[in-house]
């Protein structure tokens, strides 16, 4: 069953994105591990930058969530401001998870996440305060990532086959 809804839902995303996405399969890997790029929408403090997104589905999806991680480093307070990229968004959380809910609302939270950071559900607590309080230093701290880390392609991990 995970197989064979993975496999429509990737065609579904592949074919017909959801703006400013780009979703493919890595060389040589399962249909379990997705390659994403995400340019946000100009009025994000991302804007212009291309991001690398990794989605990882479980072998039991859709009954646990995907995990989503970035592989680009970005200056943000629901985004793990180091190598790991690791997200915290709320409908990825398991109490929130519902099996009915598809990749393509996965993405379009994370894009929506990337135009309206989220303060009050931070994983860089610091970096939720600034955004709170001296939202201009948070922009300027947000946009200097995206010129050092988000102005090329990104660059995936290797995968295993």
């Amino acid at each position: 069953m995970s197989t064979k809804r993975i496999t429509k839902e990737f065609a579904e995303v592949s074919q017909t994105p959801p703006e400013g996405f780009t979703v493919s399969l890595p060389p040589n890997a399962s249909v379990h591990t997705w390659h994403i790029t995400l340019q946000p929408p100009p009025q994000s403090a991302f804007y212009p930058g291309r991001f690398g997104i990794l989605l990882t589905l479980p072998t039991d999806y859709p009954f646990k969530p995907p995990v989503v991680k970035f592989v680009t480093r970005l200056y943000h307070p629901n985004v793990t401001n180091d190598s790991l990229g690791n997200v915290c968004l709320g409908i990825l959380k398991a109490e929130n998870w519902k099996p009915s809910t598809k990749i393509v609302s996965v993405l379009e939270a994370v894009r929506n996440l990337l135009v309206e950071p989220q303060p009050d559900d931070p994983l860089e607590e610091r970096i939720a305060d600034e955004y709170r309080n001296d939202r201009a230093t948070w922009e300027q701290k947000a946009k200097a990532q995206v010129t050092k880390y988000a102005l090329e392609d990104p660059v995936f991990p290797a995968t295993a086959a």
